[in-house]
């Protein structure tokens, strides 16, 4: 199983319009791309100095493979399209990671 980690701070100014469009249109894109099996949305709750609200929205794979074809087939997409709607309201850093 393999878990891909989307960490996410968020500037307060767009947070709640983000969370919504994040609930209502981003997420179910990533799971209609048929590579995740699940996901979780999860709130962190150690503040950052830099400010803003922090996430870390988990996505479920079966395999590495299934993940390799998510990301040559559909991230750079759905990547532009948050980059597009929140241009320098964000910051992302992504972690592939492995259940043992």
């Amino acid at each position: 199983m393999i878990v891909y980690n989307v960490t996410v701070n968020i500037d307060e100014s767009v947070h709640d319009e983000w969370l919504d469009w994040m609930k209502q249109v981003h997420i179910p894109n990533v799971l209609r791309t048929g590579m995740f099996t699940d996901n979780r949305f999860l709130k962190v709750l150690v503040e950052e100095e830099m400010g803003g609200i922090t996430y870390a929205i988990q996505y479920t794979c079966d395999s590495l493979e299934k993940f390799r074809q998510y990301e040559e087939q559909f991230a750079a997409a759905l990547r532009a399209e948050v980059d597009e709607k929140y241009n320098g309201k964000f910051v992302a850093f992504r972690t592939l990671l492995q259940y043992v």
